[in-house]
């Protein structure tokens, strides 16, 4: 219920016909219950509405296109980081292996298929050379130049764990496109869904060539 004040405006104007908006938020059930307070309908709170829908497992309208900023591709959804993290969940591969890195690091890397360089702080450690990270920036967002970091050079991005923030919750096995939020191009990936549990999801095989 938490998560569905949270979205709420917050007004507690009684449109709705409850006294506070957490009374509301306790009673919401379905996407025609969102109806009953007249500020959702608004542009300012639009995507929330959007995430409200999602909260209670509806489906976006059919006619919502979520498009990529970069490169003016449609994407089936957008993947919002998983609860309290910062970012995705992203398996990454060095091509150089020849690097020692740890978890706690940060790694300076550039994914293959991207013009972009990335910050990311490691997180997990698989064998064969491949780890699981946060992304943290690019370095204008660290807020400083003096950090210590690893520079691993040219990296395969493997995987994507995230949350469904737009758009459609797909199924295990469908191939996807998609845009991370915290994507600074808000460039389209696409990938397989190899998992599926709510609203978070994984994807593989990624492929920020999407043609």
């Amino acid at each position: 219920m938490n998560e569905i004040e949270s979205l709420l405006p917050g007004y507690n104007c009684g449109s709705c016909g409850y006294r506070q908006c957490r009374d509301f938020a306790a009673v919401l059930e379905k996407a025609s219950d969102l109806d009953k307070c007249p500020f959702l309908t608004r542009e300012k709170f639009r995507a929330n509405a959007e995430k409200l829908l999602l909260v209670l497992g509806e489906e976006l309208p059919t006619d919502e296109k979520i498009m990529g900023i970069i490169d003016g591709l449609e994407a089936d959804l957008t993947l919002a980081p998983l609860k309290d993290e910062c970012s995705c969940r992203e398996d990454i591969h060095p091509f150089d292996g020849s690097v020692e890195v740890n978890i706690g690091d940060i790694l300076r890397y550039r994914p293959l298929g991207c013009p972009v360089t990335h910050f990311a702080r490691v997180i997990d450690k698989i064998p064969g050379g491949i780890y699981t990270v946060h992304m943290v920036g690019p370095l204008h967002r660290l807020g400083h130049d003096d950090f210590k970091f690893k520079d691993v050079g040219l990296c395969m991005i493997l995987a994507f764990d995230g949350r469904v923030a737009r758009g459609r919750i797909p199924k295990v096995g469908q191939t996807v496109k998609f845009v991370p939020e915290y994507c600074m191009m808000q460039k389209v990936h696409s990938g397989m869904v190899v998992g599926v549990e709510g609203k978070n999801v994984r994807i593989e095989a990624i492929d920020l060539k999407v043609w």
